[in-house]
Parts: structure tokens; sequence; C-alpha cells
């Protein structure tokens, strides 16, 4: 039997009254249901990371360490002004070959879904080597959430969670061969 992967959902806003941590953990238990891998959440408020280049940091080196620890990502992306949030840049910055030849999918929100944010997050995906999947399930501030604040997601995003975790794991154990090779 193929050994599991581990698969990092990361929470990609830090900001006080996020959703983000809702939305990752209503991931997290559809995930966990799969058994296919060991998915675990991935706050990157937990790791303090100073804006990319001012400072040294414990906390950049973490995340680092925890980005090397998995095998694949599936980010929980917040549209703020069009793009992804600040925070986010900066997690995604902060790390370079950790992320290289590993899979990623993306769960977006916002007032249009979040998809201007995840096409970002598409872009800096292809320059850290990630390679991010096609499906992409998209989460509406007014449909999925009362009053903006409490996630009460919709039925229909259950076969678009399950596809992108599909092809994310079917592409995680894909490039895995080609991280040892790394080593």
């Amino acid at each position: 039997m193929t050994e599991k992967l581990k698969v990092g959902i990361i929470l990609g806003s830090t900001r006080k009254g996020r959703v983000s941590p809702q939305v990752g953990k209503w991931l997290l238990e559809k995930a966990n249901r799969r058994q296919d891998a060991h998915y675990e959440l991935v706050d990157i408020k937990d790791f303090d990371l100073p804006f990319l280049g001012t400072e040294e940091s414990e906390g950049v080196k973490r995340w680092n360490d925890k980005l090397d620890s998995l095998d694949a990502f599936v980010f929980v992306v917040a549209e703020y002004n069009h793009s992804m949030t600040g925070a986010l840049k900066n997690a995604l910055d902060s790390a370079r070959e950790p992320w290289h030849n590993k899979s990623a999918g993306i769960v977006s929100y916002g007032s249009a879904g979040g998809t201007r944010a995840a096409e970002h997050v598409r872009q800096v995906c292809a320059e850290l080597l990630i390679a991010d999947v096609r499906v992409h399930p998209v989460l509406s501030l007014f449909l999925d959430f009362e009053k903006g604040e409490t996630f009460k997601p919709r039925d229909l995003h259950d076969k678009n969670i399950k596809d992108m975790l599909d092809q994310v794991i079917a592409w995680g154990r894909a490039l895995k061969p080609l991280r040892t090779k790394e080593a």
C-alpha cells in the first residue's frame, strides 16, 4: 500500500473576525472522512511571520520546517480588494524550496467567490513550482455565509471538494518521486 500523503490546509487570512478557520474546519472534516491522507490545518497566524526581508525570524524557520514536512496543500483563500491577503502573499514568499514539486488545491471565498484572489494564488504557485489543480471550489459570502460571518456552506460544494481533493492526492503522489530525487 502507498504511504499516505501529508496535506496541509493553509488558512490564508490572519485578521480579526476572519472566517477562514470556519472554512478550514469544514474542509478538514470532509477531508478526514476520505481516509486517503493525513490532513491538518496550518494557520499562518501561528507562525508570526515578519514582512519578507525585514528580519530573520524563528517563525520563518518553523514555517519552512512545517511546509517541508507536507506533501501537498489546500489554500483557503479570502479575497480582499480583488486579490489574496497580504498575509498569504507574505507566507508564500517566506519559503522557496519547501513548496517545490508539490500539489495544491484552492478553496476561495469572497463577494465574487474569491475567484480573482485564487487566480493570483495560481500565478504565485507557478513561480514556486507548486502544481495547482483545476477544480476550484468557490464560496460566496452572500450564499454560503450568514450575514457574511457564519459559514453555512451549501451541499452543492461537496462534489467540487471531493474532485479537488482527488486531484490534489493524485498529483501529490505523482510528484513525490521528484522530491525524493531532490533530497
